[in-house]
């Protein structure tokens, strides 16, 4: 794979590999661009289908919701449909492995997300997400989680798992308020959640190598988090195809995730 890289880029992944395999606490943050290599539409792609006459950013809100929450439920559970056949890719598979070699050999490696599907988890990654879960819902009133009963009613399944999100796209009752049941993602507008963020800022900040994956480090949260972990001294490494000119930024590594993370972790493995 390295026939597809770039003599400059060959240099500062190597470059790279030798600060990672000397760095005792590494910060990883992921966005769009990890998952979209596995075929998941991003929120900047195009709406295909039933839903072109719509903007994504209208319908991800809690004024959208109130507004319809029919149309909004309806959306999500189409984009639970595109999404659940989906497989991580060798960059989620990267990741994984790279932990879990941190975690043997003593070192941390904390995985941060904004995507809030599972393929990080799906990969054996162990992974905190800052926007939410996509298989997961819980009460627009009460914040009640909800949990899909299974079909032979004597169980139930937590949510999380996609194997138990059913795809009608019927509104739910909370069987506590009678609130709307809706997805248990941050929407536009609304806060991170706080014990998700703590976690993040305290990862960047204690970090001695922040990495930014597939995610412009011009954008909220990415460049909070760039910003206190390079505050606090560590290198910034940024991994995306089409890289933000950001001052922040020490070394760029301007390709696909799926690529260039195999590759890095062989070279770190190398040294």
């Amino acid at each position: 794979m390295l026939a597809e890289l770039t003599p400059e880029i060959v240099i500062q992944m190597q470059r790279a590999a030798t600060l990672l395999q000397a760095a005792p606490r590494i910060c990883v943050l992921t966005g769009a661009g990890v998952s979209a290599e596995s075929g998941i539409p991003t929120f900047r792609d195009k709406q295909t289908g039933l839903w072109e006459q719509y903007r994504a950013e209208d319908l991800a809100s809690p004024a959208a919701f109130a507004r319809d929450p029919k149309l909004v439920w309806s959306w999500y559970q189409w984009r639970r449909q595109l999404v659940h056949d989906k497989m991580p890719n060798p960059a989620h598979q990267a990741l994984a492995e790279w932990q879990k070699n941190a975690e043997s050999s003593k070192r941390q490696l904390t995985l941060i997300t904004q995507n809030v599907d599972d393929l990080h988890e799906q990969a054996g990654s162990t992974v905190t997400h800052l926007h939410g879960y996509l298989w997961r819902n819980r009460c627009s009133q009460c914040d009640a989680s909800y949990n899909y009963e299974s079909t032979n009613h004597e169980s139930t399944h937590l949510n999380s798992s996609k194997d138990a999100i059913e795809f009608d796209d019927e509104l739910i009752a909370c069987p506590h308020c009678e609130g709307y049941i809706r997805p248990d993602i941050v929407w536009f507008g609304e806060s991170l959640p706080a014990s998700a963020w703590q976690t993040a800022e305290q990862a960047a900040a204690d970090c001695d190598v922040f990495i930014s994956v597939g995610t412009s480090s011009l954008v909220y949260p990415a460049t909070g988090l760039a910003q206190l972990a390079k505050q606090n001294g560590a290198t910034i490494i940024e991994i995306n195809p089409n890289p933000t000119l950001n001052t922040v930024v020490d070394i760029i590594l301007a390709a696909k995730a799926g690529v260039v993370m195999p590759l890095l972790l062989e070279q770190i493995k190398l040294l």
